[in-house]
């Protein structure tokens, strides 16, 4: 069956028509033809009851032959004697059997079958049989008056089909039209003027994938302005510091020219961690991964052991003094970054000695992730700005790229996690909160 809607409507909607007219045309000859039995049928009792007589009729021999007076197509009348003898019969080539079985009966004579009505009287029994052919074929004369103006119109009715069918399709062809005439970068609405209740919340929705798709596009056209933007700048960093270790003279002026480009290095090598792994999020959020329940608990400590390191090279007090089991559901590979770019971002903003605190507290409506530090802080006034993309704060002197709060708001968007800045009372700097709904 073709998988165009057109042209099942119209295969469906023809062939519906057609069975209709054929089931009517057999309908209305099979009422005819009850109807044609039932008349024949009373003609034919009052044909034998008007026949009767209390005087016998002469026998055919002592009339000559006189009994075959009456010819007619139609019906055919015997009259027997009680004793069993034909006193009158009509002309036909007919000849029924013998018998006579009073009131109806059909008799097969001839190769075809015969209506037959008996009556008897005291004196004679009166026979009338007619041909069940004349029957049918009143019966078909009947039924091809009644079907005969379908059978005209029907061909008709099929032509107002296929042109209300096609009319009422122009505008999925017209909608079909635009969508193929559209260069790649085309996402403005489809027009939605003239259709259908049945199309129009299809052609709504794809204006809605249309919208989403042009944000996206627009977002990520802005993430690779911005990624230039910054890579150019670390780029020729690396490239001024190449440049100072060729005209360095001496071991020191190379010491520290080399020092100085591995730093750069290091630099432009999380600017693009930071960049890719912020585009796999993205990526990620956009095709659906698949989510699970994960234990909160355990990715914090795991993050603290990750980060142990680092933290102890600054002396700097990293633990995780209180966590609750609660269970999240998640992607556990993206809680655990978010998870280390927090604990990244407050080992970079606090000072050497400086205490880093990771928490998880369960509770009846979620579960409630905080991670607090002793360093500044951010102002009020900044905590908004701080989650775009490559935004620093004014006078900041921890190495960053400007990504990873946005990445962590990323992550805790995708996972339903409400995201909050704000002062730590215990630590005296950044207090990050984020309150995850329970698996």
């Amino acid at each position: 069956m073709s998988h165009s809607l057109r042209g099942r409507l119209l295969w469906f909607l023809l062939a519906a028509i057609t069975i209709v007219a054929v089931a009517q045309a057999a309908i209305a000859y099979r009422t005819a033809l009850a109807d044609t039995d039932k008349i024949f049928d009373y003609h034919m009792q009052q044909m034998a009851l008007s026949l009767r007589s209390n005087a016998p009729l002469a026998n055919l021999e002592a009339y000559g032959g006189a009994g075959d007076v009456v010819e007619t197509s139609d019906m055919l009348v015997q009259v027997w004697t009680p004793d069993g003898a034909q006193v009158f019969r009509t002309i036909s080539r007919t000849r029924l059997p013998q018998r006579a079985v009073l009131g109806f009966s059909n008799v097969r004579a001839d190769g075809t079958t015969y209506r037959i009505f008996s009556v008897q009287t005291r004196n004679q029994v009166v026979q009338v049989a007619q041909d069940m052919a004349v029957r049918t074929n009143m019966a078909g004369t009947l039924a091809l008056r009644t079907v005969g103006p379908i059978a005209v119109l029907m061909p008709i009715l099929m032509l107002v089909v296929w042109w209300v069918v096609s009319r009422s399709l122009e505008p999925v062809a017209r909608v079909r039209a635009q969508v193929a005439a559209r260069q790649a970068d085309d996402l403005s609405p489809v027009s939605e003027a003239g259709l259908p209740d049945e199309v129009r919340p299809l052609v709504q929705e794809l204006n809605l994938l249309f919208g989403r798709v042009k944000t996206a596009f627009e977002a990520q056209q802005h993430f690779v302005a911005d990624a230039a933007h910054e890579l150019r700048t670390p780029l020729a960093a690396l490239k001024l510091q190449a440049a100072s270790l060729e005209r360095a003279d001496n071991a020191g002026a190379r010491a520290l020219a080399v020092g100085r480009l591995s730093a750069g290095i290091e630099r432009a090598t999380r600017l693009v961690e930071q960049l890719l792994v912020l585009a796999r999020q993205e990526a990620s959020a956009a095709g659906g991964a698949q989510e699970q329940p994960v234990e909160l608990a355990e990715l914090a400590r795991r993050a603290v052991a990750d980060m142990a390191g680092a933290a102890l090279s600054r002396g700097i007090d990293l633990g995780v003094p209180h966590a609750d089991p609660g269970r999240v559901k998640g992607q556990g590979d993206a809680l655990q970054i978010l998870l280390r770019n927090l604990v990244d971002n407050a080992l970079k903003y606090t000072p050497a000695g400086g205490t880093v605190d990771l928490a998880v507290r369960a509770g009846d409506d979620g579960v409630t992730l905080s991670v607090e530090d002793s360093g500044p802080g951010i102002p009020a006034e900044e905590r908004e700005r701080v989650f775009d993309r490559f935004y620093r704060l004014a006078g900041s002197e921890a190495n960053g790229s400007g990504l990873g709060l946005a990445i962590i708001k990323a992550i805790a968007e995708r996972h339903g996690a409400q995201l909050a800045l704000g002062r730590s009372e215990r630590l005296g700097g950044l207090r990050v909160t984020l309150r995850f709904p329970r698996a």
